[in-house]
């Protein structure tokens, strides 16, 4: 009954989801606007936007099947009818690539959620509380920091298997301290405001204040830690692939494509060069998009401080 009471919403408390009654502009007017305050982000989701619809849509987009063993067509350059040209067993390079970006993104996109699920919690905890807490989730994250990213990566593939699953545990345990890390410091800094000291004065609970009122208004550190993780992300699951821990052939992978395509760089250069451009604009667009949302961010916060110096 206490537990109940404690948790409770207290009355007249602020989620800090922002002041209500903004005006609602149009979605165009929404993008030209932040063009012009952040013209790396709009690029970089652009180009991530058209990759992931590329990657979607793959089966509708190429009449090739990824899978399909043609001999009498291998190594053929890139041409109208294979725009990446062929690889050494007849397979369409653009179809094989269009599915790689299909693991890619899926693996980003998994791995990311679970390094989230994991790390923001131990941040909040870490920061709000404190004390013995906060020790010994910072011990833990300065251990796994200390090990290089990608030799841990290898050590979990070891135990959970090779395939997509152990790609997103390996990459997302990976990244958990960077979220507990980023949630923590923002902990630290929201939980001084004389709002969350209202909350707490109005009777909330410790799962309320750190849910309801510090969490939401964190959410910017996270979201811009989210696209940097998954740039991360993308990049580690080709170097996994490229040393054969990644997904299992035939499954299409931009890694794997170049493990095999470095033996055949006289004979085809574009096998390795093809899926290699691919990863470079996903890794460099996502940085773009990084970059954009700290830029944004640290403009707005520029704009709110001089507001309040003003009042």
């Amino acid at each position: 009954m206490e537990s109940a009471v404690e948790e409770r919403a207290p009355e007249g408390a602020q989620s800090g989801n922002g002041p209500p009654g903004k005006e609602r502009r149009s979605p165009a007017a929404f993008v030209a606007s932040t063009f012009r305050r952040s013209p790396a982000l709009v690029i970089g989701a652009t180009i991530v936007l058209v990759l992931s619809v590329l990657a979607l849509f793959a089966p509708a987009i190429s009449p090739y099947d990824p899978f399909a063993l043609d001999p009498s067509q291998r190594f053929l350059p890139p041409s109208t009818d294979h725009w990446f040209g062929t690889d050494q067993l007849g397979r369409d390079l653009w179809t094989r690539s269009l599915y790689g970006a299909r693991v890619s993104l899926a693996t980003a996109i998994s791995a990311v959620s679970v390094a989230a699920v994991i790390g923001v919690p131990l941040g909040l905890i870490s920061g709000y509380f404190g004390k013995w807490p906060d020790a010994l989730i910072m011990r833990y994250v300065d251990v796994q920091i200390a090990i290089p990213g990608i030799l841990l990566a290898m050590m979990i593939i070891l135990l959970a298997g090779r395939g997509f699953v152990g790609l997103v545990i390996a990459i997302g345990i990976g990244s958990v301290p960077n979220f507990a890390r980023i949630v923590r410091a923002s902990t630290l800094s929201i939980q001084e405001e004389e709002y969350v000291a209202a909350v707490k004065a109005l009777g909330a609970g410790h799962v309320y204040t750190m849910m309801r009122t510090i969490l939401p208004n964190a959410m910017g550190p996270i979201i811009v830690q989210v696209v940097i993780t998954a740039a991360v992300a993308v990049l580690l699951e080709a170097a996994l692939s490229f040393l054969g821990l990644g997904t299992v052939p035939p499954t299409p992978s931009w890694g794997d494509m170049l493990q095999q395509g470095k033996g055949f760089m006289h004979q085809a250069p574009w096998y390795s060069i093809m899926p290699g451009v691919l990863l470079t604009i996903t890794v460099l667009s996502l940085d773009l998009m990084g970059r954009g949302m700290q830029k944004l961010r640290g403009s707005s916060e520029s704009a709110s401080a001089e507001l309040e110096g003003r009042a």
